[in-house]
C-alpha cells in the first residue's frame, strides 16, 4: 500500500505559524472558513464578517467532521477539551497560516489581477499547468482578503506551480495579497473604467493594479497587455518594483507574446502567435476576442516558468469558460431550440462590449434573432448614466436584434436605443424574467450579462427552467 499524504497542516505546524496555543492533538486535511461547504479533515477557521460570525458555527463545524478549529474566543457548545487553535484574531492567523505555505513551499507562483480577465486567465493557467505537473489555484473567485490567504493555506506541500488570482475595487487592497502571495510572476490583463466610484479616473484604476508589483519574488518578472493605454504607466510601475523583466502580450508588432491571426468560430478560436520568438499554432475553447488576447498572457506565463509551451497550446483547445462568464446552454424548447450565453456573474462597459461581439459572432438558428438581456453595471459612480447610454453605439455595430434591460442604470440604455431594438425594460431581474422567457423563440441567441449584485442569473435561470427535453449523459 501507498503511504497516505502528509497533513496539511498538523496542529504543532499551525501553532508554530499563527503563534496561537492548542488544544489536542490533531491534524488538518484542508481549511475552510465555510462550516456549510466544509469538507471532513478541514481545519475550520471562524472569520468575525459584518454580517455572520463564524464563532457561532464552530460546533457545527466540528459536528460535521472538522478537524479542529481557530479560534479567537471561546464559542458557545463548545468543550474545553474540543480540538482548538486559539489565536488572537482569527483573520491575522489565517494570513499567517497563508503566509507560512507560502514559505514551505518551493512552487513557482503565478498572480492574475486587472479589470476584466482575472478568473479566466487563473483557470486556463491553472489548466495548462496541472496538465504537467501539480498545480495549486484559488477556486471560483476567491482573490479577496479572506479568499487569497485561505486559498494560500489550503496549497498542498508538494505543488510544483500556484496560480493566484487578486482582486481589488479600492486603493490600498492590492499591495497586502500581493505581498502575501509573493508571485514569481505578475500579470496585468488590461486596465479599464471599472470600479470607478472609488476611483478619479482610469489612471488611478491602474496605479491600484500596479500594486501588485510590490509583492514580487525577488527575480520576479511581469506580464503586461502591450494594447492597452497603460502599458508605459504600469511597465514604469513594475521598474519602480524591481521587476527582472518586464514582457508584453497583444497585436503590437514589438510584443513578446504576439498575435499573428486568428479565426473566431462560434465556439472556438484558432490562433497562430509568437511567444518569446517561439511559434506557435493552437485553438482556444472558447470564442471571443478577449479569450485569444488573455492565452497570450497565459503562454508567455508558461514560457516564464519553464514549462512546455507546445503541451500548454493543446491544453487550451480544452479550456471551456468558467459558469456565469460566457458558458453556454443549448436550451431545448417544443418546436426547436435557443442557444443561451450566459454572462451573468459581472459586467463592465469593456466586459459588455466583449459579450455582444461574442453574441454578434454566435450562429443562428433560422429564424433567429441575436438578443442581449442586460443588467446594470455597477460602481461606474457619477459616470454610469452616460456609460450605459453609450452602449447603443456597441449595439448598433454589432448587429444585435433585441435588448432588454433591467434597474436604473440600464434605463439610460433603454431610453436610447431605438424603438426596433427596445425589447422591454424593468426594475429588476426578477421581473423582467418572464418577460425574456415569453419573449425567447427557437433559433434565437439569447446573452444575458450583467454586474454580480444586479441578479442577472435570475434571468438564467428562468430561461434555463424552459427546457423540455432531459439531456443525454455523457459517454
Amino acid at each position: 500500500m501507498s503511504a497516505c499524504p502528509p497533513a496539511l497542516w498538523t496542529a504543532r505546524e499551525a501553532a508554530a505559524a499563527t503563534g496561537g496555543t492548542i488544544t489536542g492533538a490533531w491534524q488538518a486535511s484542508g481549511v475552510s472558513i465555510d462550516s456549510r461547504t466544509l469538507e471532513p479533515g478541514d481545519l475550520f477557521v471562524a472569520l468575525k464578517g459584518p454580517c455572520v460570525d463564524g464563532h457561532d458555527h464552530v460546533a457545527a463545524a466540528l459536528a460535521n467532521g472538522a478537524a479542529a478549529a481557530v479560534v479567537h474566543r471561546t464559542p458557545a457548545g463548545v468543550a474545553d477539551s474540543a480540538p482548538l487553535l486559539r489565536v488572537e484574531n482569527a483573520l491575522s492567523a489565517l494570513q499567517a497560516l497563508g503566509a507560512a505555505a507560502r514559505e514551505r513551499t518551493v512552487a513557482r507562483v503565478v498572480a492574475v489581477t486587472g479589470s476584466v480577465g482575472k478568473t479566466g486567465t487563473k483557470e486556463a493557467l491553472r489548466l495548462v499547468l496541472s496538465e504537467q505537473a501539480a498545480t495549486h489555484a484559488n477556486p471560483a473567485s476567491y482573490n479577496n482578503q479572506w479568499g487569497v490567504p485561505v486559498s494560500l493555506a489550503r496549497m498542498p506541500r508538494n505543488s510544483v506551480y500556484g496560480v493566484f488570482e487578486l482582486g481589488m475595487n479600492h486603493p490600498g487592497e492590492l499591495a497586502p495579497l500581493a505581498r502575501l502571495v509573493r508571485p514569481h510572476v505578475a500579470i496585468v490583463t488590461t486596465v479599464e473604467a471599472v470600479h470607478l466610484a472609488h476611483f478619479n479616473d482610469v489612471e488611478a484604476i491602474a496605479d491600484a493594479k500596479a500594486e501588485i508589483f510590490q509583492g514580487l519574488a525577488p527575480q520576479g518578472a511581469v506580464i503586461l497587455n502591450r494594447d492597452n493605454a497603460y502599458f508605459s504607466h504600469l511597465a514604469a510601475a513594475a521598474r519602480r518594483c524591481g521587476a527582472s523583466q518586464i514582457l508584453d502580450f497583444g497585436v503590437a508588432p514589438q510584443s513578446w507574446a504576439r498575435l499573428a491571426d486568428t479565426v473566431h468560430q462560434a465556439h472556438a478560436s484558432s490562433v497562430s502567435a509568437e511567444i518569446g520568438g517561439e511559434a506557435i499554432a493552437y485553438r482556444v475553447g472558447a470564442p471571443g476576442r478577449h479569450w485569444v488576447l488573455n492565452s497570450l498572457a497565459v503562454l508567455a506565463a508558461v514560457k516564464l516558468l519553464g514549462a512546455d509551451l507546445g503541451l500548454a497550446g493543446l491544453a487550451l483547445a480544452r479550456f471551456s469558460v468558467p459558469e456565469g462568464r460566457g458558458r453556454r446552454l443549448r436550451i431545448v424548447l417544443p418546436q426547436g431550440s435557443f442557444e443561451l450565453i450566459d454572462e451573468s456573474y459581472n459586467a463592465s462597459p469593456v466586459a459588455v462590449r466583449a459579450a455582444l461581439a461574442v453574441l454578434a459572432a454566435a450562429e443562428m438558428g433560422t429564424p433567429g434573432r441575436r438578443i442581449a438581456v442586460l443588467g446594470d453595471m455597477l460602481e461606474l459612480g457619477p459616470q454610469a448614466p452616460r456609460l450605459h447610454a453609450a452602449l447603443t453605439a456597441d449595439i448598433a455595430a454589432t448587429g444585435v436584434d433585441l435588448v432588454f434591460t433591467a434597474g436604473a442604470h440600464m434605463a439610460h440604455l433603454d431610453a436610447a436605443l431605438p424603438p426596433s431594438r427596445r425589447a422591454g425594460h424593468a426594475t429588476d431581474s426578477a421581473t423582467l424574467a418572464p418577460l425574456v422567457a415569453a419573449a425567447v423563440a427557437p433559433g434565437d441567441v439569447v446573452m444575458v450579462k450583467g454586474s454580480l449584485a444586479s441578479r442577472m442569473a435570475e434571468v438564467v435561470a428562468a430561461l434555463r427552467r424552459l427546457e423540455t427535453q432531459p439531456r443525454a449523459a455523457n459517454g
